[in-house]
């Protein structure tokens, strides 16, 4: 490592190139206490992650942490490299929960680069990178491709050659299923009482729609506290002074608050919906700020058969602002979404069959 200087200004555009591998500081140790303040930031119920009891009864060895904090403390770490001079994160694919993560373990991260592309306005561009996120015994919990506008050092259009990854709109059954049966699950002694719900794999049809009915109010300090909880350092998220010069004149909430929201407000409905294993892709169609209220709804889009006491889901969750999901906003014939719609995010979650 050459010292170049004290501080770190972050990468822009320019600085990113095909292959590039990026090691991202600071492993972080997840606690008990990142745990209780993600369920205070948004009072998540899903058993698996509340009780150490219903855990034990599907074989694992204690609670593990909720999905998405793994995943939003995963992000956090590639974002002083990666997007700490981002003008917006812009979507998610192939993304993989591939085992479970406790209190007391470490996680580490490392981001390699998979794609380049300018835009025309010689302002911005656009990378591509695979985050891939592994514990203290080296074992990748975590894998996932993002694509963020970053703004450049020097504005105009250079002769940066243009390389797009060749990203899967979803991930396959197959792979689906090998994730599922490879955390071992046995659901046979699911409790269909602590979990909240009596609605199994067979009771959702494809097509169906679910509104979520629920809505949190999105506070300034709840979202600036969770972003720093997820040691997450970009300005746009935290810093009024940067932002009132800004796009809009104040903070953006980070796009990672409203996903967990969503998942949050979802188990009005999705109860069962016990473990997440993979996100087919995302995007975040607006931007949400403090003060806004976030409904939510699904729809189921797939099911899939993992054995013969275990289904998956595929479930497209979507989170509204301001107005309730009773409608089921989303996106119109061409594919513009309703002004309400803040998340759209498509993932496969793990439920019990009917016994």
């Amino acid at each position: 490592m050459t010292l170049k200087s004290k501080n770190n200004i972050g990468n822009f555009f320019e600085d990113f190139t095909i292959n590039q591998t990026i090691e991202h500081a600071t492993p972080r140790t997840i606690t008990h206490g990142d745990a209780s303040l993600y369920t205070a930031l948004y009072g998540s119920r899903f058993a698996l992650h509340s009780s150490n009891e219903f855990a034990k009864e599907l074989y694992l060895e204690r609670a593990p942490i909720d999905d998405f904090l793994l995943f939003n403390i995963a992000f956090g770490k590639t974002v002083p490299d990666i997007s700490l001079n981002a003008l917006a994160n812009l979507g998610y694919a192939d993304c993989k929960f591939l085992a479970p993560i406790y209190t007391g373990d470490t996680i580490k991260s490392v981001s390699h680069v998979i794609g380049l592309k300018e835009n025309s306005n010689g302002e911005t561009g656009v990378v591509y990178v695979n985050s891939i996120s592994s514990n203290q015994n080296n074992e990748v919990v975590l894998d996932f491709k993002r694509w963020v506008m970053i703004k450049k050092k020097t504005k105009g259009i250079t002769s940066t050659e243009t390389v797009l990854p060749n990203l899967p709109t979803e991930l396959s059954k197959d792979e689906v299923k090998r994730i599922a049966l490879s955390y071992n699950f046995n659901v046979n002694n699911f409790n269909f009482i602590d979990s909240g719900s009596t609605a199994t794999f067979d009771d959702y049809s494809i097509g169906e729609k679910i509104d979520h009915i629920d809505g949190i109010t999105v506070e300034e300090a709840e979202h600036m506290l969770a972003t720093k909880l997820y040691q997450n350092t970009s300005k746009v998220h935290f810093n009024q002074f940067y932002e009132k010069e800004g796009r809009f004149g104040k903070r953006i909430v980070y796009g990672g608050h409203v996903i967990s929201l969503a998942r949050s407000l979802s188990f009005n409905g999705l109860a069962n919906c016990f473990k997440v294993i993979g996100i087919n892709g995302g995007a975040h169609a607006s931007p949400c700020f403090a003060g806004k209220t976030v409904f939510a709804w699904s729809e189921i889009i797939d099911t899939l058969e993992i054995n013969e006491t275990m289904g998956a889901l595929r479930i497209r969750s979507n989170g509204i602002a301001d107005a309730s999901a009773e409608k089921f906003q989303h996106q119109d014939s061409d594919g513009k979404f309703d002004k309400n719609v803040l998340l759209s995010l498509d993932y496969w979650a793990l439920i019990p069959r009917k016994k």
